[in-house]
């Protein structure tokens, strides 16, 4: 149990209870029904770790084990870098438009300028176009809530403790629905050791159906793309 200690004191101490995110859920209301369902959720991963030294859950712990590894590397990129939804928008858009040719882009450029969505890209470069896609998605993300409210910061001791198991938690499920689902961009996002960050970005992929971007028209692109702003 020393490792999931550990973790729990170095999100402690980088305050990491404290940090206000740009990317997450909205609401009081929707804040305290999240909070109670993240205690729920390190309730049930605290309980697997009290069954680690039995032979039927060594698999689950050492699953759970590596999760919250990758949780704490994630929370330092997001210390070190910051804005952390949007590199992993950016390799999103990058996947996406890959393979789209400049008149593409252009289509594209000219549907959300109709709708007074102006991508300011430098050029229309595949690498160019994602870069200023991801940056203009990211500045107009309506979403604000603090990594407080999903822990529990008013709550103490082992409630607190709960509260950062449960957030691990629904990093966790969140990255493995990612993994089913789409596990091109989960491969991208486990390479840069973000993958238990997506639960940040998930409610807004959901909400606006991106990962049809993968198999829809260019007019549909400029639609997915407009509904992650608006």
């Amino acid at each position: 149990m020393y490792e999931n200690d550990e973790i729990i004191s170095y999100l402690q101490a980088n305050k990491i209870l404290a940090l206000k995110l740009d990317h997450a859920i909205t609401g009081v209301g929707k804040a305290v029904l999240n909070q109670i369902e993240t205690i729920g959720a390190g309730a049930t991963r605290a309980l697997y770790y009290t069954s680690c030294f039995t032979d039927e859950y060594q698999d689950v712990w050492q699953q759970q084990k590596t999760e919250d590894i990758r949780f704490k590397n994630g929370v330092i990129y997001l210390l070190r870098h910051g804005n952390v939804a949007y590199d992993m928008l950016k390799i999103y858009f990058e996947e996406i438009f890959k393979y789209k040719t400049s008149e593409q882009l252009e289509r594209i450029k000219q549907i959300l300028m109709a709708v007074n969505i102006h991508i300011a890209a430098s050029s229309l470069t595949n690498a160019g176009f994602a870069l200023a896609t991801a940056s203009f998605v990211a500045a107009g993300m309506n979403l604000s809530l603090e990594l407080s409210a999903l822990a529990g910061r008013r709550a103490g001791g082992v409630v607190g403790a709960i509260g950062i198991y449960g957030m691990v938690q629904k990093a966790a499920e969140s990255a493995h629905r990612l993994h089913i689902t789409h596990p091109e961009y989960y491969s991208a996002l486990y390479a840069q050791e973000l993958e238990m960050m997506y639960f940040l970005i998930e409610p807004l992929f959901e909400r606006a159906e991106a990962f049809k971007a993968q198999w829809v028209s260019d007019d549909e692109i400029a639609d997915i793309i407009t509904r992650m702003i608006r």
